[in-house]
């Protein structure tokens, strides 16, 4: 069932026991972890998100303006484009992203932000965590990976929140449909699985990996990618179940 945001301060027996199943010891700030389990209750109201500004107004741009564009993220955009929203981002300039701006840059300029952070937006200190839930029984695999979302600092988890809302949504306008009048629409292509293979390792990775060592894909880096992608697809399709508090 859904956890409480009270639940967390009570990771005694059952979940303290799943968590170090997970290999992740419980720190000694446990205790500090409680007290910021009462500011989170701020974070997960709407008034107080912490979402990067650049975060939300490329996934508002592409909610209002690319959920039919085929292949959303995988067609190539302008670098220096990209850049400049960047560096204008990165100023506090106040970016307003409209019509005009192309849907394929502000795509990549979202997974660039993503990737570029310095610590993932899952975090590193997660990552054996959250791939270990792949291990776990299907009904027990979301109340914990609700469980390690609620571990993550509260910036990180109103950012995942508003990214997995987006993804979701652009999901559910992947297949073909026809509208009232028998028009067909067409489907973007971009099932859960597509979103989770492009979003999955910006989002979870141990460290980060030069150009050199992912031109050598040792068999154990692919299992891993696809542990990545299989943990983010999970997210994405039931990412109301996590939320619910």
């Amino acid at each position: 069932g859904a956890m409480s945001v009270d639940s967390i301060t009570d990771l005694d027996d059952n979940q303290s026991r799943l968590l170090e199943a997970l290999q992740l010891s419980l720190p000694a700030e446990a205790q500090s972890k409680k007290e910021k389990a009462r500011d989170k209750k701020l974070s997960l109201n709407p008034i107080y998100r912490q979402v990067p500004r650049l975060v939300d107004s490329c996934c508002q741009h592409l909610e209002k303006h690319g959920l039919q564009t085929v292949g959303i993220f995988r067609v190539g955009s302008s670098k220096k484009r990209v850049r400049q929203l960047r560096e204008e981002f990165d100023r506090g300039i106040d970016v307003i992203l409209d019509e005009e701006h192309s849907i394929h840059d502000v795509a990549a300029l979202l997974k660039e932000f993503l990737r570029d952070m310095p610590d993932p937006l899952l975090t590193r200190e997660l990552y054996t965590p959250f791939i270990n839930t792949l291990l776990l029984e299907p009904d027990e695999q979301l109340s914990t990976l609700q469980l390690l979302i609620y571990l993550l600092p509260p910036c990180n988890c109103d950012t995942l929140h508003r990214l997995l809302q987006f993804l979701s949504t652009v999901a559910g306008h992947a297949e073909d449909t026809t509208d009232k009048d028998g028009q067909e629409i067409t489907g973007n292509k971009m099932t859960s699985l597509n979103l989770a293979t492009i979003f999955g390792p910006n989002l979870l990775h141990k460290q980060k990996s030069t150009d050199k060592e992912f031109s050598v894909q040792s068999s154990a880096r692919a299992e891993e990618s696809t542990a990545i992608i299989a943990v983010v697809q999970k997210m994405i399709e039931n990412y109301e179940a996590l939320f619910m508090v």
